[in-house]
């Protein structure tokens, strides 16, 4: 499966942007979706994450109630909606394909098959 994240940009602090990951894949409803991140000098963290079926979605605590994930298998795309941004979500933000879906922080990048190149978001104060 290849995946392509777009709709990262620079946005001032409390704004919003939608993210978008595209998979090549007719079988991309067979996968669990997640959202990670990486900010310069820091680890791959997760943000976001939701079951192949759309039926389940979990946001990790540090973004909880601005974040949103969805899914559209019609269309193969994998969406992250992003409000009340903040400086310190500046990152590049990954999609990854792959792994079991549980609603937990501890998602582990090890636990995915399929990335993206990712997509820059940075949040000005």
């Amino acid at each position: 499966v290849q995946l392509q994240a777009c709709g990262g940009g620079l946005v001032q602090a409390g704004g919003s942007l939608r993210l978008s990951c595209a998979a090549s894949r007719h079988t991309f409803s067979n996968y669990n979706m997640a959202w990670f991140r990486q900010a310069p000098g820091k680890e791959r963290e997760f943000v976001s994450a939701v079951s192949w079926s759309g039926d389940h979605t979990y946001v990790a605590d540090s973004v909880k109630g601005r974040f949103t994930i969805s899914r559209d298998n019609a269309k193969n795309t994998v969406y992250l909606q992003m409000n009340s941004l903040k400086p310190e979500n500046t990152a590049v933000y990954y999609c990854a394909a792959g792994g079991t879906f549980y609603p937990g922080d501890n998602y582990s990048p090890a636990g995915m098959t399929y990335w993206g190149k990712g997509t820059q978001v940075t949040v000005s104060s």
